[in-house]
């Protein structure tokens, strides 16, 4: 494959090897040689097992977890790389952990999503290649470009399959406005919006209010992520009481932390739709829960980096990439 450097090679931590299999499946390239493990004092040590002097480089790492430790790698790996003379190297982060730390909301709180931004460039990453992050402003805490690929399409392609009668798209809070929008667009489907009031710093919510109407209607609530599932359930609660026929719910990181296994088995919530970005171990794999994969969305969009094409052309594709 020809391209602006000599040869294209992708490396991947130990957050999510599955996925790094599917993209270099679809690009079809074996997986570069690597080695990371950590010591019995819970160093990590990184060997990279082949020449990589001058090659264009991609490094699969979600910030899954553990969260702190996948980070860790991500800069190791990227340091390595560095020393060992790659020609281009780009962080693939198909899950940005940290995203919600995006402002100063309080006082005397950090502005965490920059600070990791800022460790991946000094690292020496030379791009960023990324999925649905919570706030686009991150982008902009970059220094070095930054392509980030929306995962929606193919979400929105499942729906349209699915044939819903009376599809309404929810959002499950202000906040996720505008990607219900751009996801009701995707389906010719009307919104509705669920106003809702965090409480402190500790998960939970109260909904207040929603705005627009679910009666009989089979409900997508959509999301960038489902952390906990309060809110997503809460939401697929207050529509069933609005009259809603069925509801579904909708995320691209799957992150189910705490007790959201348990919060979305028992919710109304008749099927959960999500991406491959983060993996999900077998204790987290419900029966309602479906996986749709972004290795082709990725390794489409790694092949037009790679060889200098436009990657908007990969976003604008995305609906139409396998599901699976």
């Amino acid at each position: 494959m020809g391209g602006l450097y000599d040869q294209l090679t992708i490396f991947g931590g130990n957050s999510n090897p599955e996925l790094t299999k599917a993209i270099c499946a679809y690009i079809d390239i074996p997986p570069g040689r690597i080695e990371v493990f950590k010591f019995s004092n819970e160093n990590i040590f990184v060997r990279i097992g082949e020449s990589v002097r001058e090659n264009d480089v991609f490094v699969i790492q979600s910030f899954s977890s553990p969260v702190n430790e996948s980070i860790m790698e991500l800069l190791i790996i990227i340091d390595a790389l560095k020393r060992a003379s790659a020609g281009r190297i780009t962080a693939v982060i198909p899950y940005y952990a940290y995203g919600r730390t995006d402002k100063k909301d309080q006082p005397r709180v950090p502005i965490t999503a920059r600070l990791i931004a800022d460790m991946i460039t000094v690292a020496g990453a030379d791009r960023i290649l990324t999925v649905d992050l919570h706030a686009g402003q991150i982008q902009g805490f970059f220094n070095i470009p930054v392509d980030e690929m929306t995962a929606l399409p193919i979400l929105a392609r499942y729906f349209q399959e699915k044939r819903l009668e009376n599809p309404v798209v929810v959002s499950p809070d202000l906040g996720s406005t505008k990607r219900a929008r751009n996801f009701a667009e995707e389906l010719d489907a009307p919104l509705a919006i669920i106003e809702k009031r965090r409480l402190g710093n500790d998960d939970r919510t109260e909904v207040l209010n929603l705005i627009g109407s679910v009666d009989d209607a089979s409900v997508i609530l959509i999301d960038d992520e489902i952390d906990t599932a309060g809110s997503i359930t809460q939401a697929a609660e207050l529509c069933i009481a609005r009259g809603a026929r069925d509801v579904y719910a909708a995320c691209t990181h799957p992150v189910l932390s705490g007790p959201a296994i348990e919060r979305l088995a028992l919710s109304p919530i008749k099927e959960v739709v999500v991406t491959d970005t983060i993996p999900l171990p077998p204790h987290k794999r419900l029966d309602k829960i479906t996986v749709l994969s972004v290795a082709p969305l990725l390794g489409e969009s790694i092949q037009r980096i790679h060889t200098g094409a436009s990657v908007s052309l990969a976003y604008r594709s995305a609906g139409r990439l396998p599901l699976r």
